[in-house]
């Protein structure tokens, strides 16, 4: 009996905080933009996303990943004078939900949460705070925001130089987030 009691004192604090990992390698990211020469669509569907019921999430977006309407979009987004996507391959952001006591685990439903947590575009960091929403069903988890990457110049995002073509780039990137997570 000492033994079980022994036992149950080691594990129960293990099981009533055990947290659950679920990840996603396809989420879905749409970017959008809108400039007075016309409007930007990309989209990229090679997202690789993790997040704990202990409220960090982590995302790794690779930058050629983006599919553009327009071939010329895509490789002038992906140059050096842009995003350089040889140089940084990947956009980083890592984070946690604020306001985890309201999301349910192991309860159906959609649920509103708040994420604050570092965006890093070229290696360069900022700190952000986004809306959002998880849908849990059964053992699969749903995250879906839609958000705007402030000043993108300010990740060293580059803007044409030629004073014709300057308005061609948005200063505010609109990017919308779909993923469906699985228990890893």
């Amino acid at each position: 009996m000492k033994k079980l009691a022994l036992l149950l004192i080691v594990l129960l604090p293990t099981i009533i905080f055990a947290q659950t990992k679920y990840i996603t390698r396809a989420g879905h990211a749409k970017l959008f933009s809108t400039t007075s020469a016309e409007d930007i669509t990309a989209n990229n569907y090679k997202i690789t996303s993790s997040l704990n019921t202990d409220g960090d999430i982590v995302f790794s977006i690779p930058v050629q990943s983006f599919e553009f309407k327009k071939a010329l979009m895509q490789k002038h987004f992906n140059q050096p004078n842009f995003m350089d996507s040889k140089q940084f391959p990947k956009i980083k952001f890592k984070g946690t939900i604020d306001n985890l006591s309201d999301v349910k685990w192991d309860k159906d439903g959609e649920y509103k949460v708040t994420i604050t947590g570092d965006l890093t575009i070229k290696d360069v960091t900022k700190k952000i705070t986004e809306e959002g929403s998880i849908t849990v069903k059964g053992d699969e988890i749903t995250a879906k925001s839609v958000f705007i990457v402030e000043q993108i110049g300010d990740y060293g995002v580059g803007k044409p130089k030629s004073s014709k073509k300057k308005d061609n780039v948005a200063d505010d990137i609109e990017i919308t987030y779909n993923g469906t997570y699985k228990i890893k």
